[in-house]
C-alpha cells in the first residue's frame, strides 16, 4: 500500500493558509485534515484547534503525543501522533505548519510536500487588519519582517494568495494531484 504524503502548509500569518487548506478539504474530501494542538483559548477563534493549557501540553509531549511540537509567538504547537496511522492508510494529511519546523518535519514525514502560500504586501496588511488583533505599527513591523528561508532540498509548491481563493486552489491541485486535474 502507498503512503499517504504529510502536506505542510506554510506562509506569513494572513495570508489565507486556513482557507486555502479548508477550500482544498471541501474539494477532495480523502484529504485529511490535521487538527493541531496550541497553547491558547479556543475561543480566541482562527483555525479549528485544540486548546489546552501549557502544563498539559508539556505532559503531553513528553508522553509521545506529538508527531511534531514546536513553540512560536509565546504558544506551543503540535501535530498529534495520529497523523502516523491517515498516512498509513495511504491518505494524504494536511496541517498548517511552523516554517522553522519544515526541516524536521522532513525527517518525522518522508513523503513530505510544501505548499508555500504568499500574497503581495498590500493584500497581507489588508487581512491582518481586518482581523484586528494588531495595531498598523505591529501589522507595519511584521510585514518589515524578513521571511525565513525554507530549507533546501523539499519539494515545495509556492501558491500566490493574492487573488482569488478558488485560483489559489485550483494552482494546488494542479500541483497536489497532477493526475486527476
Amino acid at each position: 500500500m502507498t503512503r499517504g504524503r504529510f502536506i505542510a502548509v506554510v506562509g506569513p500569518s494572513g495570508v489565507g493558509k486556513d482557507s486555502v487548506m479548508e477550500a482544498l478539504c471541501a474539494e477532495r474530501p480523502d484529504l485529511v485534515r490535521i487538527r493541531r494542538v496550541i497553547t491558547r483559548a479556543e475561543a480566541a477563534g482562527g483555525e479549528d484547534f485544540e486548546g489546552i493549557t501549557p502544563a498539559l501540553f508539556a505532559a503531553r509531549a513528553a508522553g509521545g503525543d506529538f508527531a511534531l511540537h514546536w513553540q512560536a509567538h509565546g504558544l506551543f504547537y503540535g501535530i498529534p501522533r495520529e497523523v502516523h496511522a491517515v498516512l498509513a492508510r495511504g491518505q494524504d494529511a494536511l496541517a498548517n505548519l511552523s516554517r522553522g519546523m519544515l526541516g524536521r518535519a522532513a525527517r518525522v514525514f518522508p513523503e513530505l510536500h510544501v505548499l508555500h502560500i504568499t500574497a503581495s504586501p498590500e493584500v497581507l496588511a489588508e487581512r491582518l487588519a481586518g482581523r484586528a488583533r494588531e495595531s498598523r505599527g505591529e501589522i507595519a513591523r511584521r510585514l518589515a519582517r524578513p521571511a525565513p528561508v525554507l530549507p533546501v532540498g523539499l519539494r515545495v509548491t509556492e501558491i500566490d494568495n493574492s487573488g482569488p481563493l478558488k485560483r489559489s486552489v485550483a494552482a494546488a491541485l494542479t500541483a497536489l494531484y497532477p493526475e486527476r486535474v
